[in-house]
């Protein structure tokens, strides 16, 4: 009897959790092939709600999944650790050892023996090299980073409510107005109009927050500047002083230095420009890379170096027909994910994997908290159509509702969006800690 193959995936964010549930049910729960999925944390988090965690407006013990109880339901292995080197000759993943909080080492480092190797863990913001910005700035890459801010967030708020004799505003910049920016920016004006409700005197007119990105104009990735513009009067409306056309110089404890030598003081710098994958993927494994340490990969999401290597999401460099890179965008991620799965399941049956990915945007959403949802749906159609208010909301959460259907199916999924939904009704809606 043949030996069963061994499928390994590393990183369980949607991508990862999507490409590792397919295989899980598909091949996993049949015996025909083992799926292990690796991840540093211990729970699934989808990383367009990390701003909401941030500001304690998402609660982790009711919408994180257990990567261990999704793994026991849907037939694939879970193996904690960090990924920091690649062994291809041997085939193998080797992972950090894993220490308590006071340095003790729990877990050896581990070897894990793969026959397919799919990479999928994702992108952290680009410091640039920009002095300061690693000392002096926080980050929204993963959870662990969101429950930092989250602390420092409410600790500085709680601070101004129970002192009422301070007059200076908590100054918080955000660097980078990307979605993620954009998105942070408004959820901490509505944390502060929460902390209100709940009996603390504090108002929106004490934070001063200030956007900042470097090109002419928030959200330059987005291809309708119509919703940059509905976005930014949105921002504006709120109370968010927009900087476009600033960029940073270097980064102190006090504040940022623009390239203009103008100086932004700041209590808290968050940092959200730019994307590339981690620095330990520079060659990992002797992959060929690009200059932000993405894996160079075929249309089929085979590593350019090694057949048996795939890469998806915001860490692989996929080339399209046009001469262009596949975005790093979240819905791209998914498709990637779902792609790959069946072209490992053609080469398990001795097949050329013939499934080539293309992108088509399928339009952008941007959610400012309860005070305003805009987008465009299927832009690879003539441009799209615009969408705002109710409608954009209920788009943008049907898209977290369809990430549970396909992590947990129709049943369980639904069942899933009632129980969260009674949750938010009942519990507060912030997490103070």
């Amino acid at each position: 009897m043949d030996r069963k193959q061994n499928i390994v995936i590393v990183g369980g964010g949607a991508g990862g959790m999507e490409i590792a549930t397919k295989l899980g049910r598909k091949l996993g729960r049949k015996a025909k092939a083992k799926i292990t999925l690796i991840d540093c944390a211990e729970s699934h988090i989808w990383k367009p709600l990390l701003h909401e965690v941030a500001t304690g407006a998402l609660d982790i013990g009711i919408d994180a999944i257990s990567y261990r109880s999704h793994a026991a339901a849907h037939g694939y292995h879970f193996q904690q650790g960090a990924m920091t080197d690649l062994d291809r000759n041997k085939r193998q993943v080797i992972l950090a050892p894993i220490k308590d909080k006071s340095g003790e080492e729990l877990l050896p480092a581990r070897r894990i023996d793969y026959d397919y190797l799919v990479i999928a863990i994702g992108s952290i913001a680009n410091d640039f090299n920009i002095p300061g910005v690693r000392e002096h700035c926080v980050f929204l890459d993963n959870t662990e980073q969101a429950m930092q801010i989250r602390s420092m967030l409410l600790n500085k708020f709680m601070r101004y409510a129970s002192h009422h004799q301070l007059n200076d505003k908590i100054k918080i910049s955000v660097v980078g107005a990307g979605a993620t920016g954009v998105e942070m920016s408004a959820e901490m004006h509505h944390a502060v109009e929460q902390l209100s409700g709940f009996g603390y005197k504090i108002d929106s007119s004490l934070l001063e927050v200030t956007l900042i990105e470097a090109d002419s104009r928030i959200l330059p990735k987005v291809e309708k500047s119509e919703i940059s513009e509905s976005v930014t009067r949105e921002l504006k409306q709120i109370g968010v002083n927009v900087r476009t056309s600033t960029r940073i110089d270097n980064v102190t404890d006090s504040g940022l230095h623009t390239t203009d030598d103008e100086f932004i003081a700041a209590d808290m710098v968050i940092w959200s420009t730019g994307v590339k994958a981690p620095d330990f993927m520079k060659n990992i494994g002797g992959l060929a890379s690009n200059a932000i340490n993405q894996v160079m990969v075929k249309p089929t999401m085979q590593s350019l170096t090694d057949t048996h290597v795939f890469a998806i999401g915001d860490c692989a460099a996929c080339p399209q027909t046009d001469g262009s890179w596949v975005p790093p965008r979240g819905q791209a991620a998914r498709q990637m994910a779902l792609m790959t799965a069946d072209n490992i399941c053609l080469m398990l049956a001795q097949k050329t994997p013939q499934h080539e990915y293309v992108y088509k945007d399928l339009g952008s959403l941007v959610n400012l908290s309860k005070f305003h949802t805009v987008g465009n749906l299927m832009s690879f159609m003539g441009g799209g159509v615009l969408v705002e208010g109710k409608i954009a909301r209920f788009v943008y959460t049907s898209l977290y509702r369809r990430h549970l259907i396909e992590l947990h199916g129709v049943f369980k999924g639904t069942l899933l969006m009632f129980a969260k939904g009674i949750s938010r009704i009942i519990h507060p809606h912030l997490k103070l800690h």
